[in-house]
């Protein structure tokens, strides 16, 4: 815990002394919540702040595993061009949380989160790639979703970094990103505020059935928990649930550079190419994503995937040569057979609520998993969404 500050940690720094909310429940639950990534650290503050009473386990720092590596994109309609309608309708629905989301965190905790919503343009290097777009673009206008398409030299006009030869783009107002580490950890200080507590003892193991209540055991101790939330990204699937199959969870390493911007023209918005996506940040420095790298449990950077982030970047933004290089980091999303998350109570263990299994959408899905998963275990309440994402799916989970 030592590289987060004590203003995070420290309950007695929170901005309001109100702890746990008034008049949310008479008795409020015992519920542990396995992980401090973004998912997790939203349930956790969702659930504290509707009264329950919360323990977050996690071997690491708040927001230190995939979650750092993230460049944090709110981009729903560019994510959801090869998914399914159901996965759209769940972006849209978290994305239009995020706005109250990101203030209420920000204010619960006192510190400051970086958000922008000043859109994004997706380029087309070629003639077929933009005509994609515009069929793209077809079916989102049947949505209400406000767009515009670009041709080569209006994509240049609001872009002016890009290469000459790019052929259009698409550009959509709605969009934009959060800096994913400060959410992570402005929800995990809101949580505590609300009363919540970190157990940092070491990565969970197993989950048992004992005397009415689930017995969570972990590296270095075990606890009791009325309710367990299985939140902890790729490892989920690694957790030995008492007779449950195992989570159909694996990871997919992710590889992000950090960039120093040096010109004097930065690039305005988000801007997806073909191989890769750009994320400008308002201090200056320039996040450039992600590979997808199916390699198990390692998390290190390699030489390969900077190379081809950068050639991917240069090729898009010439200017981006120029940049210094800040650094590079890898996570590991954690993925589905389906690439659907995995949100609902599970059929062999009672008590038991997954929250795991968002791939590369666990920024944008933050949201409106907390509200799901509070719903589902404080006020028995399942959105009808659950029914399509939930464990059965997969079996005897």
């Amino acid at each position: 815990m030592s590289n987060l500050s004590e203003s995070v940690l420290r309950r007695e720094q929170c901005p309001t002394s109100h702890g746990k909310l008034a008049g949310t429940l008479s008795s409020p639950s015992n519920i542990l919540v396995i992980g401090a990534g973004i998912v997790g650290c939203a349930v956790a503050c969702e659930l504290a702040r509707r009264g329950a009473a919360v323990q977050i386990v996690d071997d690491r720092s708040p927001g230190m595993g995939a979650t750092q590596a993230s460049a944090g994109m709110l981009a729903p309609y560019t994510e959801a061009k090869d998914r399914n309608s159901l996965f759209l309708d769940l972006a849209v629905r978290s994305l239009d949380l995020y706005d109250e989301f990101v203030a209420r965190a920000a204010h619960d905790s006192g510190t400051t989160v970086g958000y922008n919503r000043s859109g994004t343009i997706e380029i087309a290097g070629t003639d077929e790639r933009m005509t994609e777009l515009r069929d793209i673009a077809r079916r989102l206008t049947g949505r209400g979703v406000v767009l515009d398409v670009l041709d080569a030299s209006a994509a240049r006009e609001q872009e002016p970094q890009l290469a000459r030869d790019v052929a259009g783009g698409l550009s959509i107002a709605a969009h934009g990103y959060v800096n994913a580490l400060q959410l992570a950890r402005a929800l995990f200080a809101a949580a505590r505020c609300l009363g919540a507590t970190f157990l940092d003892v070491g990565r969970v193991a197993r989950i048992s059935r004992r005397d009415g209540d689930l017995h969570v055991q972990t590296a270095r101790s075990a606890r009791t928990a009325r309710t367990v939330v299985v939140a902890a990204g790729s490892w989920s699937g690694r957790i030995e649930i008492e007779g449950a199959t195992a989570l159909p969870v694996r990871p997919v390493r992710g590889q992000m550079l950090h960039l120093a911007w040096k010109d004097n023209h930065p690039l305005r918005r988000v801007t997806w190419g073909e191989h890769c996506y750009l994320v400008p940040w308002d201090d200056g420095t320039l996040l450039v994503g992600a590979t997808m790298e199916e390699v198990g449990f390692d998390e290190n950077t390699t030489t390969a995937g900077v190379q081809d982030l950068l050639n991917a970047a240069c090729t898009l933004v010439p200017r981006v040569q120029g940049s210094g290089f800040l650094g590079a980091r890898a996570g590991l999303r954690p993925g589905t057979p389906d690439a659907m998350p995995i949100i609902g109570w599970s059929r062999s263990m009672p008590n038991v609520m997954y929250a795991t299994g968002h791939f590369r959408n666990g920024v944008l899905l933050a949201p409106l998993t907390a509200q799901l998963v509070a719903d589902a275990v404080l006020s028995d309440r399942l959105d009808p969404a659950i029914d399509a994402i939930g464990p059965q799916r997969f079996g005897d989970l």
